[in-house]
C-alpha cells in the first residue's frame, strides 16, 4: 500500500528545486503559472519536461493541438514575480515584468535567469498530473551571473556564494 499524500509531500519538501514560471500559448490565449517540477530530459534533441496538475487552468490549454510553452527560470531577486504567478488571478499575472516572445510565440520573461521556448514533444498522464515534454526551439540566458531562486522546505531560499564566484 502506498504512503499517504501527506507523508509523500513531507518527504519531498526536503528536496530543493529551482523555481520557474511556465507560460503557455494556445491559439490566441496565454497563461502562466509558477512551477518547480521542471527538469532537463535530453540534449539531443534538446528536451525538457514540466509537470502540471490536471486541475490547473493551464492543463486544458496544453492539451490543445499546437500549444506551446516557455520555461522561464527565475533568479533569486524574482520572488514577488513567482508569488504573482502562483496566487494572482489569471488576467493580472502578466501586468508585471518585461515580456516578449521567441520562436513559438509563448511569452518569455526578458529578465529571467534563463528561458527555454518549447513546442510540445510528448504528453504523459501520471496520476493527478501530466508530464509535458518540450522540444526547445529557442533559449537565452539573460542573467548568467545571477543565482537561481530555490524552493526548499516550504519556502524560498538563496544560494550563499563564496567570494570570487
Amino acid at each position: 500500500m502506498p504512503v499517504s499524500s501527506e507523508v509523500f509531500r513531507d518527504a519531498l519538501r526536503h528536496f530543493p528545486a529551482g523555481v520557474t514560471i511556465v507560460t503557455v500559448k494556445s491559439g490566441e490565449e496565454i497563461h502562466g503559472l509558477t512551477v518547480s517540477a521542471f527538469a532537463s530530459v535530453s540534449p539531443e534533441p534538446p528536451l525538457v519536461m514540466v509537470m502540471i496538475d490536471q486541475r490547473h487552468s493551464a492543463f486544458p490549454l496544453l492539451e490543445q493541438e499546437g500549444a506551446t510553452f516557455a520555461v522561464n527560470i527565475l533568479h533569486q531577486d524574482q520572488v514577488s514575480l513567482s508569488n504573482r504567478f502562483a496566487w494572482l488571478k489569471d488576467e493580472d499575472r502578466f501586468n508585471e515584468g518585461e515580456w516578449g516572445t521567441a520562436a513559438t510565440g509563448a511569452p518569455i520573461l526578458k529578465s529571467a535567469l534563463a528561458w527555454l521556448d518549447c513546442t510540445v514533444y510528448a504528453r504523459y498522464q501520471a496520476g493527478t498530473h501530466t508530464i509535458y515534454v518540450g522540444e526547445v526551439q529557442a533559449s537565452s540566458v539573460p542573467r548568467p551571473d545571477q543565482p537561481p531562486l530555490i524552493y526548499w522546505n516550504r519556502g524560498y531560499r538563496q544560494l550563499k556564494l563564496k567570494a570570487g564566484r
